[in-house]
């Protein structure tokens, strides 16, 4: 759970909603004396994690605040994302300039790859490109909620990703009127445009939330007897919305004739949505309290999470879409520049306007369909949500994967006209590109929340030594079979 309970707490709540809570359940809803801090509007539901009665808390910032810090991680992602496969177009002048097979060149794309992967786990955060994979995932999860983590996280992987498909359209124009090279000094420039606004627009996000054994004076939250909870549950369970469902108020002297003592309870917090970073959240270097013991976990956790089927899963899943669209970008120079087709270089690059137009659909779709099916099946559980219940937002867009790679490979072989290959193929493959990994990270945030950051330190180095191994044979493949 994201909330901060005692066990006792935690006891009295299992034992009313008569369920095990693990790691990754939460209470959506109000739970007898058990009162939450709920989210403004229409859903008016309970906000996980439950945000400090602090204005300086990331969870309490204004939305002005909030959107500083997301566009200038999202700039990072970006910058950091958009050279790695920028040289699709420019193989054949690589191969003049230095006298090379294509086989050979594809491997500075493999070895970029691979490099990007591993070299997270250098200084924890990462160098060089790193942290443009890692970053903005553990931002989110500081200060979003969780109702709201499947469109934001869609956001992170159109961005970083996206990066990757518009990097080629750039670059293949820049090759062909202003030669190859100039492409790198307009990937610096981004590099420096990225690093001013997380200068001047990105404050510390990582925050401490005093635990209820840490405080003072708070009196427990007292028990309501289980009994008389489940005959209520039972008879207002068709009229439960998401974050409050009509249980026992906290200020009810009675409960089916059982006293229930008045108790201090939260739901209300005043500096929700208008809150703002402290000057020291500004800070260019925060104190670290981490020890070296510490930092060695850190850096052996990525490893060890791999011993979970959750972990093991999201990765694949990330692995395998993100891999869809390499072969894409390492294919189409052959496709295209050759017979029947003799595009240009620029024409070749243009292509990947197909996946970025998908991507921009998989924005649009997969991370509120994701926490749309969540939402629901929270509802329908009484208000206890299970990380498993985003899973379903999968199916669609497994079947749009499937589509487009049948389009593609068909296309690829028989020749056929462009239209329906970049169209329909790459335009299914940015739509996949922008939700299966969304939608498979996001599951894995919401089991293993804490350890964000290295839950997608994982995910990457699986990712990236996929995608190394296949620009390894991909291309010696594709020219033995076609």
């Amino acid at each position: 759970m994201e909330m901060n309970y005692r066990q006792n707490e935690v006891d009295q709540l299992q034992e009313e909603l008569h369920i095990e809570i693990i790691p990754g359940t939460e209470i959506m809803t109000d739970v007898g004396s058990h009162h939450f801090v709920k989210s403004e509007g229409r859903n008016h539901g309970v906000l996980v994690p439950q945000p400090s009665q602090d204005p300086h808390d990331p969870l309490n910032w204004s939305p002005f605040w909030k959107a500083s810090t997301i566009l200038a991680a999202s700039s990072v992602s970006f910058s950091q994302g958009f050279s790695p496969l920028a040289l699709a177009p420019f193989f054949p002048y690589l191969m003049v300039q230095y006298d090379r097979s294509l086989a050979d060149v594809i491997q500075f794309t493999g070895v970029t790859i691979l490099v990007l992967g591993f070299s997270n786990f250098i200084c924890l955060n990462g160098i060089g490109s790193g942290p443009g994979e890692t970053l903005q995932p553990a931002i989110i999860a500081d200060i979003f909620f969780l109702h709201d983590r499947g469109k934001w996280n869609t956001l992170y992987w159109v961005t970083y990703l996206g990066a990757m498909v518009v990097a080629p359209v750039v670059s293949g124009a820049l090759a062909e009127h202003g030669g190859w090279p100039n492409f790198w000094w307009l990937s610096a420039g981004l590099s420096g445009l990225s690093l001013l606004l997380v200068v001047f627009g990105f404050p510390e996000t990582k925050w401490h939330r005093i635990h209820p054994g840490e405080e003072q004076g708070v009196p427990t939250l007292q028990r309501v007897p289980s009994k008389a909870l489940a005959e209520h549950v039972d008879r207002d369970a068709s009229a439960v919305e998401l974050g409050e469902a009509k249980l026992p108020s906290a200020h009810s002297s009675v409960v089916a004739g059982n006293p229930v003592q008045h108790v201090a309870t939260r739901s209300h917090d005043e500096y929700l949505g208008n809150g703002r970073p402290k000057q020291r959240q500004w800070h260019l270097f925060q104190a670290n309290t981490v020890s070296g013991h510490g930092i060695l976990q850190d850096i052996w956790l990525p490893w060890r999470m791999f011993a979970s089927p959750i972990v093991v899963f999201a990765s694949f899943i990330v692995s395998w879409s993100a891999s869809n669209m390499l072969i894409l970008n390492l294919t189409q120079s052959q496709v295209f520049g050759a017979p029947p087709y003799n595009w240009s270089t620029q024409s070749v690059g243009f292509t990947n306007f197909a996946i970025f137009v998908g991507a921009l659909i998989g924005l649009a779709t997969g991370g509120p369909l994701s926490d749309w099916v969540s939402a629901r099946a929270t509802r329908r559980n009484g208000g206890v949500r299970e990380p498993e219940m985003r899973l379903p937002a999968l199916i669609p867009f497994a079947f749009v994967v499937l589509l487009g790679n049948i389009i593609v490979a068909l296309g690829y072989a028989r020749g056929w006209p462009w239209q329906p290959i970049v169209i329909v193929g790459y335009g299914c493959a940015g739509i996949q590109l922008a939700t299966l990994p969304s939608i498979a990270s996001t599951y894995a945030v919401d089991s293993y929340k804490p350890a964000a950051s290295s839950l997608f330190v994982a995910i990457t180095v699986n990712k990236n030594l996929w995608g190394y191994g296949l620009g390894k044979f991909v291309t010696e493949w594709t020219v033995q079979s076609g």
